[in-house]
C-alpha cells in the first residue's frame, strides 16, 4: 500500500527535474542562437510590433486605471496624516519600482505569451518544426530567437509607457479630482524618485520579459513532452494555460527576489 505513493512521488520528482533540465537547455540554445547568422531582422520587427505595439492598448488602460486607483487610495491614506503633498512620491515610486514592471509582464504574458505558446505548440504537433530541421533550418534561429529579442526590447519599453501613463492617472485622480496641489505632486515625485529606483524597475522589466518569453515559448516547444497535456488541440490549450500560469507565478516570485537583493 505504501509503495505506490512513494513510486508516484519519485516519478513526479524525476519528471520535474527532467522538465527543468529541458527548459534550461532550451534557454541556452535560444540565447546562443542570437549570434547565428543570418539574423531575421524582418521577423524581429514583426514580433516587436506584435508584442510591443499590439499590447499598447491594454497597457494604457491598465496603467491609467492603476494610477487613478493609487491616486485615490493614496490620497485617502495620506489625508489622515495631513501628508497629501507626498501623493506624487507614493504613486511614482509604487509604479516605477513594483506595479509597473509586474503588471506589464502579466499583461504581456496573458496577451502575447499565450499566443506565442499556442503558435509553437501547433507547429510542434503538426510536425512543422521537424520539417524545418529536416531542411537543415535551425528552429531556434528561425522561430524562437526573434521572439526572445523582441520581448527583451518590448517589455522594458511597455513598462516605461505604463509608468508614465500611471503617474498621469495618479495626477488626474489626486490633483484634478481630489484637489491636491499640482506643484506638490510634481515636486514630491521629482525629489523622491532616484536613479536607483529607475534602475531597479528597468532590471525587473528585463528579467520579467525574459521569464515570460522563455516559459511561454518553451511550453509550446515541448508540448509533446509535457505530462498530462493530452493530444492534439487539447494539448495546446492545456499547455497554453499552463504557460500563462507559470510565467505569472514566476514574475511574482522573482519580483520579491529581485526586490530583496537589489533594493
Amino acid at each position: 500500500m505504501l509503495i505506490r505513493p512513494i513510486q508516484n512521488l519519485g516519478e513526479s520528482g524525476i519528471y520535474v527535474l527532467q522538465d527543468l533540465g529541458r527548459m534550461a537547455i532550451y534557454l541556452v540554445k535560444a540565447l546562443l542562437a542570437v549570434f547565428k547568422r543570418p539574423f531575421r531582422f524582418r521577423e524581429f520587427m514583426r514580433q516587436i510590433h506584435f508584442i510591443g505595439a499590439g499590447s499598447l492598448v491594454v497597457i494604457f488602460f491598465t496603467a491609467a486605471s492603476t494610477g487613478m486607483v493609487l491616486g485615490l487610495q493614496g490620497y485617502y491614506s495620506l489625508h489622515k496624516f495631513g501628508a497629501e503633498g507626498m501623493l506624487g512620491s507614493a504613486v511614482s515610486l509604487t509604479l516605477i519600482m513594483e506595479l509597473g514592471p509586474v503588471l506589464t509582464a502579466l499583461m504581456v504574458a496573458g496577451r502575447a505569451g499565450s499566443a506565442m505558446c499556442a503558435e509553437l505548440g501547433i507547429m510542434q504537433i503538426s510536425d512543422q518544426i521537424d520539417a524545418l530541421e529536416c531542411m537543415a533550418v535551425d528552429p531556434f534561429r528561425y522561430l524562437i530567437t526573434p521572439k526572445f529579442l523582441a520581448a527583451l526590447v518590448s517589455v522594458p519599453l511597455l513598462t516605461a509607457v505604463f509608468d508614465v501613463v500611471g503617474i498621469a492617472g495618479g495626477y488626474v485622480a489626486g490633483v484634478s479630482l481630489m484637489g491636491v496641489n499640482p506643484g506638490s505632486y510634481i515636486d514630491g515625485m521629482v525629489n523622491s524618485v532616484t536613479n536607483h529606483d529607475i534602475r531597479l524597475g528597468v532590471i525587473k522589466s528585463f528579467v520579467f520579459g525574459l521569464l515570460v518569453v522563455w516559459i511561454c515559448t518553451g511550453r509550446g516547444y515541448f508540448v509533446k513532452e509535457i505530462r498530462g497535456a493530452g493530444f492534439g488541440a487539447e494539448s495546446v490549450s492545456r499547455v497554453t494555460t499552463q504557460a500563462v500560469v507559470l510565467s505569472s507565478i514566476s514574475v511574482l516570485v522573482f519580483d520579491y527576489l529581485l526586490t530583496a537583493v537589489l533594493l
